[in-house]
């Protein structure tokens, strides 16, 4: 039984994917706190433009008051500006009219939290893929006052995982604890993910875009490139 666990970040990159691809059960850390730093994706991500990669990035209430993704408010001043900027990169794209109209409607839906938002557009995302990996919500099956490394090792448990991945970023490296993932007979996996190349849009090839630049480009052939 192979788990991962990840914060639920929008529009997110090809390995995320590639990560809930290789497992189980992918639990989305709902009931974590929302990161105050800049260097984060859990309300922003890539897309690629005819002057390079751009930011899109939704604004949130309260972003400094250490509220977690399902209770963090999303603000309704962005939507129109996002689906706005990836109609006018991505309708040349071979697969457009495929997957805009969806993406369109669940970006300009109303939601109560920013989890709700993200959630909602990674299952888009993984239906589209045929990723069948089951989703678990954190707050579903986690005491709220567990944290760090406490929380990742009680849903191991809860989930009987046998094998866990963990991406290599020094977010997720710092809360693992490799004798506490041996004690309990479970095989920890490091996501050495490498960056593929795949056809795009103006000029050189940029990595690390949101998921959206892979499906408007290559359509039903993404998954065998994630």
């Amino acid at each position: 039984m192979t788990v991962s666990i990840h914060q639920p970040n929008y529009l997110p990159w090809l390995g995320y994917f590639d990560k809930i691809k290789r497992s189980d059960y992918f639990v989305v850390f709902d009931n974590v706190q929302f990161p105050r730093g800049k260097n984060h994706f859990g309300h922003r991500n890539h897309i690629k433009t005819n002057t390079g990669s751009k930011w899109l990035t939704v604004s949130v209430k309260d972003k400094s008051s250490l509220k977690p993704f399902n209770i963090i408010e999303v603000n309704n001043t962005w939507q129109e500006e996002h689906v706005r900027l990836i109609e006018a990169f991505y309708k040349k794209a071979p697969y457009f009219n495929e997957y805009y109209p969806s993406i369109k409607k669940l970006i300009l839906a109303d939601y109560k939290s920013l989890s709700d938002l993200n959630l909602a557009l990674i299952r888009y995302f993984l239906e589209v893929l045929d990723i069948d990996t089951k989703v678990i919500l954190s707050s579903e099956i986690c005491p709220e006052e567990l944290v760090g490394s406490e929380r990742i090792l009680y849903i191991i448990d809860e989930l009987n995982a046998t094998e866990y991945i963990s991406g290599t970023g020094p977010g997720s490296m710092r809360y693992i604890d490799e004798e506490a993932f041996s004690s309990r007979g479970v095989n920890l996996i490091w996501q050495h993910y490498e960056h593929p190349e795949y056809s795009q849009q103006y000029g050189e090839f940029i990595p690390y875009m949101s998921i959206i630049d892979l499906l408007f480009n290559e359509g039903p052939n993404s998954i065998n490139i994630i």
